[in-house]
């Protein structure tokens, strides 16, 4: 009996000096790995990118449009009739007050006049001096933390007259767990998880 006590006690300890650990979006593209931090004041976004991408749903796209000084865009491809027949659309939160800047990441929606994203797809901005004319008309619910070299490399391939590149990269997107010693060895440090969307540094 005094042995099994002990066993219990040291695997209370053992799991009471676990470090906490936070989803992390991991996007794997022949390029290489991106890593996306996802804002918790954005709560349904962030279930909802954490949801598909734990299902694989990503995995069966690509990154469809990308265009240098604008955006990475991922997932669902656009169509004609837009996204009113997805089930993945959400309502703005807006009131969390991300930017477009350099990095973040964002939520695709058609002209519907709720301005309702479609989680099931997604953008990154790549203007280094950001995007302020996209302020809330779209969802920013994540930053890139890692990977913006890749992205910056992407936007420059061959693409067609649609900005589709014209060698397909495919996605292959993930949910990691990562500590926060871990974050912080690749620059992010999650007690000031919102401040790369909130600042106004260099943004026009």
């Amino acid at each position: 009996m005094k042995k099994i006590f002990m066993l219990v006690l040291v695997t209370v300890m053992v799991s009471c000096t676990q470090p906490e650990t936070f989803k992390v979006g991991q996007i794997k593209i022949p390029q290489g790995e991106i890593l996306i931090w996802l804002y918790n004041d954005t709560p349904k976004h962030k279930q909802a990118f954490l949801d598909l991408a734990e299902e694989g749903y990503y995995d069966d796209y690509s990154f469809n449009r990308v265009i240098d000084r604008f955006v990475a865009q991922g997932g669902c491809p656009d169509t004609p009739e837009g996204f009113a027949y997805s089930v993945h659309l959400l309502e703005p939160e807006f009131e969390a007050g991300h930017k477009h800047v350099y990095g973040a990441f964002g939520a695709g929606r058609d002209n519907n006049p709720g301005k309702l994203s479609a989680a099931c797809q997604f953008y990154i901005v790549q203007n280094e001096k950001g995007l302020k004319r996209l302020d809330n008309d779209y969802m920013i619910y994540g930053h890139v933390i890692k990977g913006m070299d890749i992205i910056d490399e992407i936007v420059k391939v061959e693409k067609d007259s649609l900005n589709a590149p014209l060698t397909t990269i495919p996605l292959d997107v993930n949910v990691v767990e990562m500590t926060a010693d871990e974050l912080m060895q690749i620059g992010w440090n999650v007690e000031n998880e919102d401040s790369a969307s909130r600042s106004v540094r260099d943004y026009q």
